[in-house]
């Protein structure tokens, strides 16, 4: 079992989705075009690419029931022009933040811009079902949604399922001007996200219970529990009875490093994230999520939590809570992964954990709007994604638009890169996460960490495994090094061209990797701790045999780790500045790239050729010695076809926070 946590968002495996056209650009302006001949305006690529002819199976059917969202675009292309501006240390408007307020009156979606949006809707049969700031959603059969949008929906065959899709690209009347951004829900494929770990409003002293009405939350997921023998710190106990591996005994894998190790090989120094809120978005909420985390802090040397320091604003009610579905107890592992790596690294910064109603797209927007709307942070830590193929670029503006509010407010969005490489291994073609992908987030990948005695930092891999197992006899590691087991995401965007900020430091041959003319996006941006095998312990209260809900700790990693690890550092980093938001960080990350602000982590540090590996036990069963136990040797630095080199790479990005990082935000250090 993995020992890390996935977010992604769980999609259907489609054909990668057409690039956006140049107009659409680095920065994700949107891409109207005007259909003058008709009196249209066209809302580009509302058209999957996996609705092709071949695919076709003819009109769905009459009786088929959409249910849509309308997003508003307000004035998008001055929203992403100063979402730039404010974010670029060269600009004038450097940090000019704007109130929430200050940017919905400016840059939002006007109540003239509204009414008319939903007086068409309304004209064209369809039902209005919510209206806010951002959407106006809608529902009705297939004779009202090709009235309004000027399309017909067919059936299409993928992926061994049929769903409806419009035919062609929908169009909105030229007389609402612009105030439609892009509509969602056209298409009925599943767009839903799943939790970013691997392993294998209630505040803070209270347990939110299910919200009603809608699905009732279930109970935890079953107990997992690490093995043992462990090392207390990288290396540190060693068996010479077992198989050497590069020429070497191999260490035993770490129990799980605690907060204190992580804010020493970070350079935490004597920040506490003081003054600073990190808002955490998952879906669902754990019902235990403030015992745990208490707990945890208390048996790990971590500073108790404050009345008022851990906060959750939930929705009203929950959906799609099967296991068929989104499976929502495994999500309980996230937040309490995301809450205790945040406490841990950054003790005195507030937490909001905002928990959506599902990991469906739709809800997962709310929540993260929820802070933008109200400002309920500065700093925003995602462990969840999904692959690029499946993204839409109908959600993908959504997503945009959510991020360029936030950069205009001074709120930064974190992502965690993904938990499978470049994807072969998974689903037999390369790919890359999404939305870590939006150059207007901050795409977090993973190292293996080793921090050694009196919490030295020795040194970091890319985060990438192969595993190869003990032999019957005990003398040899079958296959050695073993076949790939898990490693960070990272790779070159088919969807978004170069931002601004990657030019001169992303390396042409990771930019233009899929054979475009021109650069693309690369990711991940930054990056953290996230293999298991040297992660994080947390602690959970899980579901036991005897049915029992008890709690315990366990060793975790991924991208979900390395993610709520740098939001944790960016709190730091804020009440380094003085308390100045940090913002969109991309632009001041690509900055600092090149001097010490950064560990340049390569896939060899102690040299070419010099393999590095760690031995794990783990339990048959995953609770106890009862159905035997598996001994593995890890091999690390080995993410598939992904490699951490000197400079940028595609594994970690820059790096990771060094012992300078901190210090180069100190007002007049940099």
């Amino acid at each position: 079992m993995k020992l890390v946590r996935s977010r992604t968002r769980a999609g259907l495996a489609v054909a990668a989705t057409l690039p956006l056209v140049a107009g659409a650009l680095a920065m994700g302006i949107p891409n109207a075009q005007a259909d003058t001949a008709h009196g249209r305006q066209v809302i580009a690529n509302t058209k999957p690419s996996w609705a092709t002819s071949n695919a076709d199976h003819g009109t769905a059917a009459a009786s088929t029931k959409v249910d849509l969202r309308v997003y508003l675009a307000g004035d998008a292309k001055g929203l992403a022009a100063y979402a730039q501006a404010v974010s670029d240390p060269s600009s004038a408007s450097y940090h000019k933040y704007l109130s929430a307020k200050q940017a919905q009156t400016r840059f939002g979606a006007t109540k003239q811009q509204i009414a008319e949006v939903t007086a068409w809707l309304k004209s064209s049969g369809l039902k209005v079902t919510g209206s806010n700031q951002h959407y106006v959603s809608v529902s009705g059969d297939r004779a009202s949604v090709e009235k309004a949008f000027s399309v017909q929906l067919h059936n299409y065959s993928v992926g061994g399922h049929v769903y409806h899709a419009p035919s062609a690209s929908a169009t909105v009347p030229a007389s609402l001007d612009g105030a439609v951004l892009t509509v969602t829900g056209l298409n009925n494929a599943p767009a839903k996200a799943q939790t970013d770990a691997t392993v294998g409003t209630a505040t803070n002293g209270s347990a939110p219970g299910a919200a009603a009405p809608g699905d009732q939350l279930p109970p935890p997921s079953a107990v997992f529990k690490n093995a043992g023998p462990f090392s207390t710190y990288y290396g540190s106990n060693t068996d010479k009875k077992l198989p050497s591996a590069f020429g070497s005994k191999a260490p035993y894998a770490i129990k799980g490093y605690t907060g204190k190790q992580l804010r020493a090989a970070y350079g935490a120094g004597k920040y506490t994230g003081k003054g600073v809120t990190v808002a955490i978005t998952d879906a669902y909420a754990s019902p235990y999520i403030a015992q745990d985390a208490a707990e945890y802090a208390k048996r790990n040397g971590d500073a108790a939590y404050k009345p008022g320091q851990l906060t959750q604003v939930l929705p009203s009610s929950y959906n799609s809570t099967a296991p068929n579905q989104c499976g929502a107890s495994g999500w309980y592992g996230e937040e309490t992964l995301d809450v205790e790596a945040v406490h841990a690294v950054a003790p005195a910064a507030d937490i909001t954990y905002v928990g959506a109603a599902s990991c469906n797209d739709p809800d997962l927007l709310d929540a993260l709007s929820k802070v933008v709307d109200n400002h309920l942070a500065d700093v925003v830590s995602n462990s969840w994604s999904d692959v690029e193929s499946n993204a839409t670029p109908d959600s993908t503006a959504a997503y945009d638009q959510v991020f360029e509010q936030g950069a205009v407010e001074g709120i930064g969005y974190y992502f965690s890169s993904g938990d499978d490489g470049d994807y072969v291994a998974a689903s037999g073609k390369k790919d890359i996460g999404s939305p870590s992908d939006s150059p207007w987030a901050t795409a977090v990948g993973g190292t293996s960490l080793a921090v050694g005695k009196g919490n030295k930092y020795e040194w970091e891999t890319g985060w990438g495994t192969d595993k190869s197992v003990l032999s019957a006899d005990g003398k040899t590691w079958t296959g050695f090094p073993g076949t790939f087991s898990s490693g960070a995401g990272g790779g070159t965007s088919t969807l978004y061209s170069q931002p601004f900020y990657q030019r001169g430091v992303v390396p042409t041959s990771l930019s233009e990797a899929n054979g475009t003319k021109s650069p693309m996006r690369v990711i991940p941006d930054i990056s953290a701790v996230a293999d298991p095998t040297t992660g994080f312990l947390v602690g959970q209260s899980q579901s036991f045999p005897d049915k029992s809900i008890q709690y315990s700790e366990y060793r975790i990693g991924g991208t979900s780790l390395a993610c709520p690890v740098t939001a944790a550092i960016q709190a730091l980093a804020q009440q380094a500045q003085g308390g100045v938001p940090i913002g969109f960080a991309n632009p001041s990350i690509y900055e600092r790239y090149g001097t010490p602000a950064f560990h340049d982590v390569t896939d060899h540090p102690l040299g070419q050729g010099k393999g590095i590996a760690d031995v794990r036990v783990d339990f048959a069963n995953s609770i106890d010695a009862s159905g035997g136990l598996i001994t593995s040797l890890r091999t690390l630095g080995t993410d598939s076809s992904l490699h951490a080199t000197v400079g940028y790479d595609n594994v970690t990005g820059v790096g990771t926070p060094g012992a300078g990082y901190l210090k180069s935000y100190v007002p007049g250090k940099h």
